[in-house]
């Protein structure tokens, strides 16, 4: 959750409860403040504007929806976790069409209270991400408008589950069931959005490194062999990677990106098993590294291959098609490099990419 510094706020008039969650907060290196009244809340949130705030509705000056309308006045961009000993499933929803993320009874576990406000703060770092697309023109002034028509919704259906899941009793086949198709069709509208804005992100020059291309490749590994637990028992990994490459000037999360959806692709194409081969050496004129993935997978089929760098196209039954979209736009336009496919149906994919050793993208 990345709690190091960050503020919350919690607005309750029970000094037992107050003092405990400070306790727990401050242990997880949370910034805290208090306000025991509605006033001092509206106050506080002015001068000292919160990430996320813990109201309670029952205070002893002003109704806590009050608290709660004031507060998204001064920044609509708190979070606001409702927690209360009164009401029911209505008075949650209704404080969540008000602009809550989430409602939790008490009395509260710990685990529950963690998992709620790491599901708001994240709420609240994708919706001011999306705003910072809104300068980019055409295609890249699209996609943070479906980010955020798209993630309004979602962010209120994955509140209402967490509250159905919570007052549910999940031993009913049938309900479990549905409840995780309700998450699952979340979770798969959530990572097409965050593909959309990857997409058009522009490149964070204060964030490039030198990057060890061993590195990356071992952190991809380590990364798949959890993601794709059981395919990884049928697959065999060969890897040949010059440990004396110099490093590449690039974005270390972005590189890891691109490699990820390469090695995730040649995996798919290999359901039945297979062998993928990863080399890196430098080029001929020493200038460029070269990174090669080779798998002996289903391949690609020969009327598709042009297609393959198109935003959306795809031939995966759940794919979003912003996966090799997303791999050009970074090695291409953000690091100047290449990438470059081969592949023969039934017969395996080859993929290259080439990035300039040594020397930052602007160079």
């Amino acid at each position: 959750m990345g709690a190091l510094g960050r503020k919350i706020m919690v607005v309750d008039d029970n000094q037992d409860f107050v003092d405990f969650i400070r306790k727990v907060l401050e242990s997880k290196d949370f910034r805290v403040s208090i306000a025991l009244d509605g006033k001092t809340a509206i106050e506080k949130a002015v001068f000292d504007i919160p990430e996320l705030v813990l109201l309670d509705l029952k205070l002893p000056d002003i109704p806590g929806e009050e608290v709660l309308t004031r507060i998204k006045e001064i920044d609509k961009d708190i979070a606001v976790i409702v927690i209360t000993g009164y009401g029911g499933e209505q008075v949650a929803v209704d404080m969540m069409r008000k602009g809550a993320t989430d409602f939790l009874s008490k009395p509260i576990e710990y685990e529950v209270l963690v998992s709620s406000m790491k599901n708001a703060l994240e709420i609240r770092d994708a919706q001011i991400e999306d705003r910072r697309f809104d300068r980019y023109p055409s295609l890249e002034r699209f996609f943070p408008f479906l980010a955020h028509e798209i993630r309004n919704p979602l962010h209120a259906i994955s509140g209402a589950l967490a509250i159905i899941q919570r007052r549910s009793d999940l031993k009913d086949e049938i309900l479990a069931q549905s409840v995780k198709i309700i998450h699952e069709e979340v979770q798969h509208l959530n990572e097409f959005v965050q593909g959309c804005l990857n997409f058009v992100r522009p490149p964070d020059a204060v964030r490039f490194i030198g990057v060890e291309i061993n590195e990356v490749i071992s952190a991809v590994m380590n990364v798949i062999l959890h993601m794709l637990e059981s395919e990884s028992k049928k697959i065999r990994v060969v890897t040949n990677v010059d440990p004396q490459l110099p490093k590449v000037y690039a974005n270390y999360e972005e590189l890891k990106q691109v490699f990820l959806n390469i090695v995730k692709n040649a995996y798919e194409a290999m359901p039945d098993g297979g062998q993928l081969t990863i080399r890196a050496c430098l080029g001929s004129d020493s200038q460029i590294i070269e990174i090669t993935f080779i798998d002996n997978g289903i391949g690609i089929k020969k009327e598709n291959l042009n297609k393959l760098f198109n935003p959306f196209f795809t031939t995966k039954l759940r794919g979003t098609g912003l996966g090799l979209a997303l791999c050009r736009r970074i090695i291409v336009e953000r690091y100047h490099g290449k990438i470059h496919i081969e592949s023969k149906e039934n017969k395996g994919t080859t993929v290259k990419v080439e990035l300039p050793a040594g020397r930052g993208p602007g160079d």
